[in-house]
């Protein structure tokens, strides 16, 4: 059976994505890669130049043409009157942004086979921008972490800026003509050619490097997220709960397995102090290093923040960079295997030793 010219030019002519040549940045390279994980733009070619005339032609545009309107496809963030931020949030949005408020909760139900509109997918799509595109919207809109007043008188002790993936991305703006190890990328190419022997191809090559090296970041994310992260917010809850069955101030925190508790255990208590309740915070945290039975236990410190290496209470100071019998002597409890030097995290063979470390940690 023939199939007709018009059908033909459907079949084979995707939506085209278009942004800007050039210097590229973290925003727009993770904004393509967002769009191609929708099965509408899984076949589009990508058209990367600043002629409006060229523009005009493609069907989405991102980062580039001075427009944001999604009933066109448009989405810049370059506009002088552009203030466009997530819901909840205050950080103006870029191009990742953008397309991410707006295919977000999309992507992450074709990838995760959740419906759209369930709860969860809601969870996800919210804290996704909070921990991951949040701070590619604010590097790329010139937005400082901290207020500068409050670090004004601060320095680094080193520099870490070069390892951020923002960096990494700005650094393929330069070729590197030596002999790279092979990589394993998607395969994309631009609607220019498909073998790099232009200047314009190069860039455009490099680009897509750029692209899936944001994208692959942001499915790494998603999947931890999905499948870790997020079932481990309703043990934690259980655990939160139950916490004074425990110990009378609720202080220490109990798993039966290994289980991502940080995130949450600041989320619980947020809201419980936000509705007026004044338990103590958590200082402790006991889970098994494994699920296999009789795995040892593990006795760590909650820190003042999730992203902070002060613990709100570290292991009490005699027992630290001690092990064994010498920790168990020290200790005055049976079973220590060690407490870490900095007093962060320590351990025992069972959970009645590690319980009983807890007991005593907490009052001394």
């Amino acid at each position: 059976m023939t199939t007709s010219p018009a059908s033909k030019r459907v079949k084979t002519s995707p939506p085209l994505i278009g942004t800007h040549n050039g210097h590229f940045h973290a925003d727009e390279a993770l904004a393509v890669y967002l769009l191609r994980l929708l099965p509408a733009y899984c076949p589009s070619n990508l058209l990367r130049t600043r002629d409006p005339t060229l523009l005009s032609t493609c069907h989405t545009v991102v980062d580039v043409g001075g427009e944001y309107d999604s009933t066109r496809n448009r989405y810049d963030h370059h506009q002088r009157t552009f203030n466009t931020t997530f819901p909840a949030r205050e950080t103006k949005l870029s191009s990742a942004g953008l397309v991410y408020l707006h295919f977000g909760k999309a992507i992450i139900a074709e990838r995760t086979g959740l419906d759209p509109s369930h709860t969860d997918t809601d969870i996800l799509w919210r804290k996704l921008y909070a921990d991951f595109i949040e701070a590619i919207d604010a590097n790329d809109n010139g937005i400082p972490v901290y207020p500068p007043h409050e670090v004004s008188a601060l320095t680094k002790r080193f520099n870490d800026s070069g390892i951020t993936l923002s960096s990494l991305v700005s650094d393929l703006n330069n070729d590197f003509s030596i002999s790279a190890p092979p990589t394993n990328t998607l395969e994309t190419e631009t609607t220019n050619n498909t073998s790099p022997s232009r200047p314009q191809d190069e860039e455009d090559a490099r680009f897509l490097t750029a692209s899936d090296l944001m994208g692959i970041s942001f499915l790494r994310k998603l999947h931890g997220y999905h499948t870790s992260w997020l079932p481990a917010r309703s043990t934690v809850l259980a655990a939160y709960e139950s916490r004074f069955e425990v110990e009378p101030q609720g202080r220490i925190l109990l798993f039966r397995e290994p289980t991502p508790w940080k995130d949450h255990l600041y989320t619980f208590e947020s809201a419980s102090s936000s509705g007026g309740k004044a338990d103590a915070q958590v200082l402790y945290v006991l889970y098994p290093e494994s699920a296999d039975a009789g795995a040892k236990w593990r006795i760590q410190a909650v820190p003042v923040g999730k992203d902070s290496f002060e613990s709100r209470k570290p292991l009490p100071e005699a027992w630290r960079g001690v092990r064994d019998e010498e920790l168990s002597a020290v200790a005055g409890v049976e079973g220590c295997v060690f407490a870490h030097a900095s007093g962060f995290i320590g351990g025992n063979v069972s959970e009645k030793g590690v319980r009983e470390m807890a007991r005593m940690a907490v009052e001394m």
